[in-house]
């Protein structure tokens, strides 16, 4: 459990390096887990999927999954308690949250289509 532990650990860390050596607009995590995303694929072509779907680093990470719900806690608890500073300004917050959603729902749909028709030609 350990190794796997510091698979994903150090994936963020070279995340965090490569963000502030570069100044790429992205977040650290974004960049950690596209490299944790490579090293899995590498293995999986070096030992086959049957032996990835064992490895330390997916099962740690199906356990992170697992508890996944428990990093909403400390956002849900932070809401209710500061809800009088936030209650006016309550609606333009739910709007901007569906309007993004459906924003980002709709430029899904589109990108998947397109790549869909692409696919076909």
């Amino acid at each position: 459990m350990l190794k796997g532990l510091f698979v994903i650990l150090a994936c963020q860390l070279v995340g965090e390096i490569v963000i502030r050596l570069t100044g790429w607009p992205l977040s650290a995590p974004v960049i950690g887990i596209v490299l944790l995303f490579a090293l899995l694929l590498i293995q999986a072509r070096r030992t086959g999927d049957a032996a990835v779907e064992q490895s330390e680093t997916v099962k740690v990470a199906d356990r992170l999954l697992s508890v996944l719900g428990l990093f909403f806690v400390p956002g849900g608890v932070g809401i209710i308690v500061y809800f009088d500073a936030i209650a006016p300004q309550l609606w333009p917050m739910v709007a901007a949250l569906v309007g993004s959603t459906l924003i980002t729902l709709l430029v899904t749909a589109a990108v998947f289509a397109w790549l869909s028709k692409r696919g076909r030609a």
